[in-house]
Formats: structure tokens, sequence, C-alpha cells
């Protein structure tokens, strides 16, 4: 059942990243806007070219040259520009996005400012900018591990609102219009953990197990068991933190650190920790 969740997630991902990729141009001859019809079918051409390359970057320049209001292609011209470094550039060009198409856009660029930039309150700011003007679903991250509402969480708890994240999060997975993504459980559980609530935060990561088993929710869950004095359950989860860390059954992100992510060397500082300190 667990490999299906996880095929299923990855298959969601996959597709999401493929409409954030193409347009429907019509959409535009729809809208009566030919302008934009045809920069977008400029833009079509870039499809071929690796995002990185010179060919990519001309196309989507040409459909800007059709079309200066065509913010897909400033969208787009600047996701290569965040992922090589070139931060400055990518801010332009993410900025101009915003401002031709605010509702397309605004979540996205809140979702960079969290991931790569650890801005948290700029990532605050522009999701709520988003969510003041959408009357349903504000959507996920890019590549669809996060709803955004859980990134604003992040955030917050990452500001040393702990208490206010917990709060968007438990009204975020109350709704059963949402679904749970591959490491809600997770954090909702840290977020319990750092407040002192315990047995919140174990039946999180016993959820989290359940869902997408990591060695992040059982260094965690070890960590409440130690502070419980439960030394053979502490004892049972750090040893399955380290063995599922060393088969690479961890939280692993492209170009960027998690949130909550546990390293090799926090694992094996907490195995030598004398017993009289668990207590």
């Amino acid at each position: 059942m667990k490999k299906l969740t996880i095929f299923v997630i990855s298959a969601i991902v996959i597709l999401g990243q493929n409409i954030v990729a193409a347009q429907n141009c019509n959409v535009f001859l729809y809208q009566k806007d030919t302008l934009q019809y045809e920069a977008c079918l400029i833009a079509e051409d870039a499809y071929q070219y690796y995002q990185y390359s010179r060919e990519y970057q001309e196309i989507l320049d040409k459909a800007i040259e059709k079309c200066p209001y065509f913010s897909f292609a400033y969208r787009n011209k600047s996701t290569a520009y965040l992922k090589s470094g070139d931060f400055i550039t990518w801010k332009y060009l993410i900025d101009k996005a915003v401002k031709y198409d605010f509702r397309e856009n605004i979540g996205y660029r809140g979702w960079c400012k969290f991931q790569f930039f650890r801005d948290y309150q700029g990532a605050i700011d522009d999701i709520e900018s988003l969510e003041a003007v959408s009357k349903g679903n504000i959507g996920y991250s890019a590549g669809g591990h996060y709803h955004l509402k859980v990134a604003k969480a992040l955030c917050y708890k990452q500001l040393g609102n702990v208490n206010k994240a917990i709060s968007i999060m438990e009204q975020y997975m109350g709704d059963t219009t949402y679904q749970i993504s591959v490491f809600d459980h997770l954090h909702l559980g840290v977020m319990y953990l750092e407040i002192g609530a315990n047995e919140k935060a174990i039946n999180q990561f016993n959820l989290q197990s359940i869902q997408n088993n990591l060695a992040e929710n059982q260094y965690y869950l070890a960590l409440c068991h130690q502070k419980m004095g439960n030394t053979t359950f502490f004892s049972e989860h750090i040893t399955k933190a380290k063995d599922m860390y060393l088969r690479n059954q961890k939280m692993i992100f492209h170009y960027t650190e998690p949130i909550d992510r546990v390293y090799l060397e926090e694992i094996n500082q907490a195995m030598v920790v004398p017993e009289d300190d668990n207590k």
C-alpha cells in the first residue's frame, strides 16, 4: 500500500510539473488577447530545449518581444537563474511575472522565497496575498511536495511562532478537501515536540510512519520517548533512524535542505547520550 501511495504522489508531482511547463495557447484566443496568443505559440518551441540553454532563453525572449506582458515567459526564464544562483536576475524576472499575472505567480514567488532564501516573512506576505484574492484552494509548491498553507506554517515556525504554525497546520489537516502530503505529519509532529506536547507528537510521527516512513520521524519519535523516560522505545527508534538514514530513506530535496531534516551526526550524538540525561 505504501509503495502505491508513493507512486501516486510521484505521478501527481510529475503531472504538476508538466502543467507548469506548458500553456494552452487557445485560452488567450478565447480571451481575445492575440498578442499573448502569438507569444504563447512562440514559447512552445522552447520546450524542446534544456532550460539552461541559450536556445531556451532566446525563444522566451522572442515571446516577450512579441508580448511584453506575457508573464509565462518571465516565470519560465527565471527558473534557470534561480537554480543556477543568479538571484538578482531571478528576482527581476519573477517580479515581472507577478506584475503581469499576480494570481498565477505570487504563490510561486512566495514558495521560492521560503525554499531558496529562507525569507520567511517575505514568503508569508506573498502566500497571504494569494489567499486574499483566492476563494478556493491556493495550490501547492513547485514540485508538489507542500501545500502553500503548510509552507506558511513552516515559515511561522522558523520565525519562532510555533503556536501560530500549529494552528495553521491543524486547520489545514483537519479539512478533508485537502490531501495530506508526504511530509505533513512529520512537520506537525516536530511542532508538537517543540512545545512539549509529546503524546500528540508521537501520534503524528506514527501517522508519518504509515504514510511515508523516514529516518526523520524515527529520530523524532526517539526524542519523544527519551523525554518521556521510555528508554526501550528510545533505543528502538533511534536505531531504526540510523538504519534508515544509511539506506538513504530520508528527506531529500534538490537544490536546498528541507526544514526538519536530520543528519547522521545528530543521530549518532543522540545514541551516546547517557541514560541519566534522558530523564
